[in-house]
């Protein structure tokens, strides 16, 4: 079978596909990958055959995709919520789609297209990766979902070293790689380093030489691979961003989340309402409220709620189907529609 799937052209976008395309091609399905060069180098990496429809960068036009269709002739076409233009595409074409959450349905208004509301795509499955516990209730009670555990991907790196055996607990801190300022690191890193841990920063689009002052028990890189690190915290403080929220969840790791913007809102609210995380709003960010939030998340000062409650949600997202598991039912949908 031939799958394409087909995302924008972010880190935040492609990658939480990746997982099932991989699975996919490892099941013996022909898997092509439609995004902007951006993303190319991981996609290539797992075999997933990527390319740039037309000259799309970030997004992806209907008449972007449709000569490719024309092309590759695919059986199936599974692209994210951020394509409501893909979806259109495949649909005029008569080839079966499924759309792939990465996330939470995010809200109105944060500048993306709800995919539950396009009426020229109307009435697809939803690959969904998100523990229906935290899920939407409206899209639960009226979508076709299909459940798909959040498998956190990241492009390989040489990181530091930062497994070294220690008691002292490890903090992780990123903002994403579209969220953050320089200004916005420096207080939340130097508010996290007066508790008693390690601080392993990732910058993202913030350069690791606009940061100064960087106190002794603080590493800061560019770039974290993600998913390596996640498996070691204690905590994790961050913007918010769905992958983010999901991969400290699927380790049971409790959460500071600083929202920024989009859907991290929203994310904030369903995490903390859960109890495994603390919020702290744009207006409340002072290196004081950081720190004191912090240290009620940390296991050595016996706080075990939040813990408890990010475990439990590690525990109903490791019951979700795996990727193996969803794309070896991805032919049942060749007849959709």
């Amino acid at each position: 079978m031939r799958i394409l799937f087909a995302s924008l052209g972010s880190v935040g976008h492609a990658y939480p596909l990746i997982p099932l395309a991989a699975a996919a091609r490892n099941a013996g399905h022909e898997v092509h990958f439609a995004a902007g060069e951006s993303v190319h180098a991981p996609l290539a990496a797992n075999g997933l055959r990527p390319f740039r429809p037309a000259d799309s960068f970030y997004e992806l036009y209907a008449e972007d995709l449709e000569p490719e269709l024309a092309r590759l002739q695919p059986d199936l076409v599974v692209h994210e919520w951020g394509l409501p233009g893909a979806a259109i595409a495949t649909h005029r074409a008569g080839i079966p789609g499924i759309w792939h959450g990465f996330g939470r349905m995010f809200p109105e208004g944060i500048g993306l297209e709800s995919p539950t509301r396009n009426t020229d795509a109307p009435g697809l499955p939803h690959i969904d990766i998100c523990p229906p516990s935290l899920q939407d209730k409206d899209f639960l009670a009226t979508e076709d979902r299909i459940e798909l555990r959040p498998t956190p991907y990241s492009a390989p790196t040489a990181p530091p070293t930062l497994r070294q055996l220690s008691s002292t607990p490890l903090i992780y801190v990123t903002f994403g790689t579209a969220f953050g300022t320089p200004e916005l690191l420096e207080t939340t890193i130097k508010a996290v380093a007066r508790l008693d841990a390690r601080i392993v920063v990732a910058t993202g689009r913030v350069p690791v030489g606009q940061l100064h002052g960087m106190p002794d028990n603080v590493t800061v890189r560019s770039w974290v691979s993600q998913a390596d690190l996640l498996p070691h915290v204690d905590m994790v403080v961050h913007h918010g961003g769905s992958g983010t929220t999901l991969g400290a969840l699927s380790v049971g790791a409790p959460q500071l989340i600083l929202p920024q913007g989009a859907d991290q809102f929203a994310n904030a609210d369903a995490v903390t309402a859960a109890g495994a995380a603390l919020r702290l709003l744009p207006g409340e960010l002072s290196r004081d409220a950081i720190a004191d939030s912090g240290r009620m998340l940390l296991p050595v000062h016996g706080r075990a709620e939040h813990r408890d409650a990010a475990r439990a949600i590690a525990d109903e997202i490791a019951r979700m189907p795996s990727p193996a598991d969803v794309a070896g039912r991805l032919p049942e949908y060749t007849k959709w529609g």
